[in-house]
């Protein structure tokens, strides 16, 4: 069929074409709107600059076609042939390519908005600058693939085959890559931020200076990879395989990494403010220093030897005790449950439910809390239920007072940015609990319970092992002891409760066991 033939025909109307051998024809800038040239043979055509859109060209040939500029927005192309061809600028929006080959093809600012692309396989294909936005590229393959400065954001990459590509600079921001091979690909100052990498295998990559912000990396392997000034501010890192990867002044505040394998890494001058530093895998760890400012501005610097080194990434979990004089009972523990509830509404240092252990005499609680600085907050928060309440809140209060004059008057204890970060965090909890108590009914309904009458014990322990009881009952523990009738037994449990504070040097000696500070 000759090119006049075909014009001629899809003037009057006629629209299926398919099978047609055309290959080598010129029809640039032809308008061929709604046509069907599925299965046809359009290799080596000049196809520059044509309108195709809503077109069906499944199972079409178009090896080695030009195609730049051209318009193929909603188009069918499932199946297929575009090798080595050049599809420059042209627009393929809402296109659907499943398995379609692009192999070694010219895709330079090509237009993907929103395509079906899934199992497309791009291999060495050149997509500098190309817009994939939305596209669904699942299982794809884009090995060797030049993806310098694309654009890639929300797109579904899942299982897709990234390997060696040059992602330099591409846009990623909250596309979904869960168990998509990424082995040896360049991700330098890729933007990544709010991806989701569960499961990648980012082995050897290089993810220098990257944006991996609020990316979920749970399960990635990451061995071997160059994270040297990436930014993985607030990232899932739970056990990620980090062995051999060089972490070198990364921002690594407030990750998430229980259980990642860190085996050989290198961390020196890595960001780790409020970042926890217990379930971790650290064998043979490199680490001079490290940054633990809470801006990464390096105001305040660890430095470390050896054996410091070891005890700084085998730190315990910080965690607050609450032991109750009184086994728990079911009425008491369906109230505390409510009121943990709504307490965890205003404060979210409670939103994790305690865990809880209970004997024939007492009732433990347990928090567990992200940072060491969190410690006395959250205990303010925490002991809320309790008629001890008032005692321990009045304690913890003058502790932090404590250490924010032991900061300001002695220069042997150089902790004045704990000492402030304390008192400004004890001040929004007093707020808050102020809110809690006229708003929440729960508080009213414990407080008639025998079980939150009862004396208790506060005990912290820091991430340093380092335990300290802010707060013991004077009658706790002497129920049995003292034989006390039903009747006064109450009485008791119900008393005003008093308070004997630990000494300056046990509490100077806790907070020094959050960490041992160095100004740079």
């Amino acid at each position: 069929m000759t090119i006049e033939e075909l014009l001629e025909k899809y003037a009057t109307g006629v629209l299926d074409f398919s099978g047609s051998e055309l290959a080598e024809v010129n029809l640039s800038g032809t308008k061929l709107s709604g046509v069907n040239l599925s299965d046809a043979n359009l290799s080596v055509a000049n196809l520059s600059g044509i309108n195709l859109t809503d077109a069906d060209l499944s199972y079409a040939r178009l090896n080695v076609a030009r195609l730049s500029g051209a318009n193929l927005a909603g188009a069918i192309l499932n199946n297929c042939s575009l090798n080595v061809a050049n599809l420059m600028r042209a627009d393929l929006t809402r296109t659907q390519l499943r398995q379609a080959s692009f192999i070694r093809a010219e895709l330079i600012r090509t237009d993907f908005s929103r395509a079906d692309m899934c199992e497309a396989n791009l291999n060495s294909a050149d997509l500098r600058e190309a817009t994939l936005r939305q596209a669904n590229l699942r299982r794809a393959n884009f090995n060797e693939a030049n993806l310098r400065g694309s654009c890639l954001r929300e797109a579904n990459l899942e299982m897709a085959n990234l390997s060696a590509a040059d992602l330099t600079s591409s846009d990623l921001s909250g596309a979904n890559l869960r168990d998509s091979e990424l082995r040896q690909a360049n991700l330098c100052m890729a933007n990544l931020s709010g991806a989701d990498l569960t499961g990648a295998n980012l082995r050897w990559a290089d993810l220098r200076g990257a944006n991996l912000i609020w990316a979920d990396l749970s399960g990635a392997k990451l061995s071997g990879a160059n994270l040297t000034g990436a930014d993985l501010t607030n990232a899932n890192l739970t056990n990620a395989s980090l062995v051999h990867a060089n972490l070198t002044q990364s921002k690594l505040i407030k990750v998430e990494w229980m259980g990642a394998d860190l085996t050989g890494s290198t961390l020196t001058g890595a960001k780790l403010y409020a970042t926890p530093r217990f379930g971790l895998k650290i064998e043979g760890i490199k680490c001079e220093w490290v940054d633990l400012s809470p801006t990464g501005d390096r105001s305040i610097i660890q430095n470390f030897n050896d054996e410091e080194l070891r005890d700084f990434f085998n730190a315990t979990p910080p965690t607050i005790r609450i032991i109750v004089d009184l086994p728990l009972e079911h009425e008491a523990n369906f109230v505390l449950a409510g009121t943990y509830y709504q307490i965890a509404q205003e404060y979210q240092g409670l939103i994790q439910p305690p865990s809880l252990e209970i004997s024939s005499r007492r009732t433990v609680f347990t928090f567990r809390v992200d940072s060491d600085e969190a410690l006395l907050p959250t205990a303010f928060m925490a002991i809320l239920p309790f008629k001890d309440a008032t005692a321990t809140q009045k304690v913890i209060y003058t502790l932090v007072d404590m250490i924010r004059q032991e900061a300001v008057t002695k220069t042997s204890f150089k902790s004045p940015v704990i000492a402030e970060k304390l008192m400004l965090l004890i001040e929004e909890t007093i707020n808050k609990s102020k809110t809690i108590k006229q708003t929440k009914k729960n508080l009213e309904v414990a407080a008639k319970l025998r079980f939150f009458k009862a004396p208790t014990q506060t005990i912290l322990t820091n991430s340093s092992a380092q335990s300290l009881t802010i707060y013991d009952h004077p009658n706790f523990g002497k129920r049995f002891v003292n034989r006390y009738s039903s009747s006064n037994a109450d009485d008791n449990i119900s008393g005003e409760s008093e308070y004997i504070m630990p000494s300056l040097k046990m509490i100077i000696d806790f907070v020094k066991g959050f960490y041992v500070i160095h100004q740079q």
